[in-house]
């Protein structure tokens, strides 16, 4: 049995609530490209990374994806499937050969039944989760685009091995990540890259200055 991680949704659970999905969980591989679950999909299940980097992403009404982020090992996600088998809002796909545990919603109800004291620890669980969406949404929502680009560089980073290595990424897949435009994305850049803050090319962008980007990144807070 390979045990839950215990980071993200699941980072204060009780042991006997990762220990029961540890129990019911089985592992999926996925070769690059491959899609776990579609936008608009029924939510069934709950699944954790065990290897590999998965991506986030939706269809906007006008028909055009955007990239909302990149998953690593250790990370869990699709945890609304078990309060609620409605759409999924996002699309999961396989940005490199990956690994992932799936826990099936029809599973944990079934045990919940037979040990109700772990619905309250998945009712508050549920509770610190929404709170979090709730933030992530305001950001997407109010604040200027320089700064969630600032704060999408600054994630993009930390998920590397070495955060100073450069970031893969076109400046249109940038702009899909921070739902904006190219040219604006573009100007941005061209801003920071006179002021050194970062270094860009046809192969990624790389920061050099990460005191700067932070402080860009936290100036909604000045």
């Amino acid at each position: 049995m390979t045990a839950f991680p215990d980071s993200g949704f699941l980072s204060e659970a009780s042991d006997g609530l990762k220990a029961m999905l540890s129990a019911q969980a089985t592992e999926i591989s996925l070769e690059r490209g491959e899609v776990l679950f579609e936008q608009g999909d029924e939510g069934d299940a709950l699944f954790a990374i065990l290897e590999g980097t998965l991506e986030v992403s939706f269809l906007a009404m006008s028909g055009r994806k955007l990239s909302l982020t990149l998953m690593r090992p250790g990370e869990v996600f699709g945890e609304i499937a078990l309060f609620d088998s409605g759409p999924r809002t996002a699309t999961i796909a396989a940005a490199e050969p990956s690994r992932v545990l799936r826990v099936r919603q029809g599973d944990v109800m079934e045990q919940i039944r037979e040990h109700p004291e772990l619905a309250v620890d998945l009712i508050r669980l549920a509770g610190l989760r929404m709170r979090w969406m709730g933030s992530q949404l305001n950001e997407q929502v109010f604040l200027p685009m320089p700064i969630r680009l600032a704060r999408k560089l600054l994630h993009l980073s930390g998920l590397q091995d070495d955060p100073s290595n450069r970031i893969t990424l076109s400046q249109s897949e940038l702009a899909e990540f921070v739902g904006a435009t190219r040219e604006a994305v573009s100007k941005t850049i061209s801003t920071w890259k006179r002021d050194n803050v970062v270094e860009a090319s046809r192969g990624g962008i790389m920061i050099q200055d990460f005191e700067a980007l932070k402080a860009l990144a936290d100036s909604d807070l000045i």
